[in-house]
């Protein structure tokens, strides 16, 4: 199933301005992620994800040529699911090759030693997380400024770093090397199918992948985790 990015004619909203829309894009995404990373809000990243998701879906229901059915669309996973379980499987292999060859002490380390945090993450972490990431980051985002990213690869591209920005609150480059990587693939898939649907399953298996391999204290914020 196809149904395609590249059939959408991109239109500025009445009143926008290239400039002006290419200034709220920076002051979303870089800017006030940016002040978030150096003021350090405590509850972590989740509450401030969860209260954007509200707003981005208040957004939704006001926004014009937008078909609310990409939000979801499951009927486009069966067909996409060979390519998404395919590329998962040999980032899998690469991550536990990777973690059992140069850092053994981590190596499953939390469905090891802490099942209780681990079965939690499983359970919460696709619905509070991942979703929320993927309405914003995604849906959100390739919509708002389809003006400015005028191709699918310019789209995918601007998602994936902003994706990969969001990811500096963690303190590391590996969350932002892997979120970035991550970001171009959500992005690609969720054009590919126009479903958000997909896009989060895709999200959650590499997510849940790196919490249960031994590298899910990189993507830690205190007690909260988000990828």
């Amino acid at each position: 199933m196809r149904i395609g990015y590249e059939s959408r004619v991109p239109t500025l909203p009445a009143g926008g301005t290239v400039p002006r829309m290419a200034a709220e894009f920076i002051i979303i995404f870089f800017v006030l992620v940016g002040l978030f990373a150096v003021v350090d809000i405590p509850g972590g990243p989740i509450p401030v994800l969860l209260l954007l998701t509200v707003a981005v879906a208040f957004y939704f229901r006001r926004a014009s040529g937008f078909d609310r059915r990409d939000l979801w669309r499951a009927s486009a996973l069966r067909p996409a699911l060979p390519s998404v379980l395919g590329l998962w499987a040999v980032a899998a292999v690469v991550a536990v090759g990777a973690v059992w060859a140069f850092d053994r002490e981590h190596f499953f380390d939390l469905p090891r030693h802490n099942p209780g945090l681990w079965a939690l993450i499983v359970i919460a972490y696709p619905v509070l997380s991942v979703y929320p990431q993927e309405l914003l980051f995604r849906a959100f985002l390739l919509h708002r400024y389809a003006p400015l990213l005028r191709s699918p690869l310019l789209g995918a591209g601007a998602s994936a770093v902003a994706f990969g920005f969001a990811h500096i609150l963690f303190g590391n480059v590996l969350a932002v090397a892997l979120t970035l990587v991550g970001g171009w693939l959500f992005a690609r898939r969720y054009q590919q199918t126009r479903s958000l649907f997909v896009a989060c399953v895709e999200h959650a298996l590499y997510g849940l992948l790196i919490f249960t391999v031994g590298l899910g204290r990189y993507f830690y914020h205190g007690t909260q985790f988000g990828s």
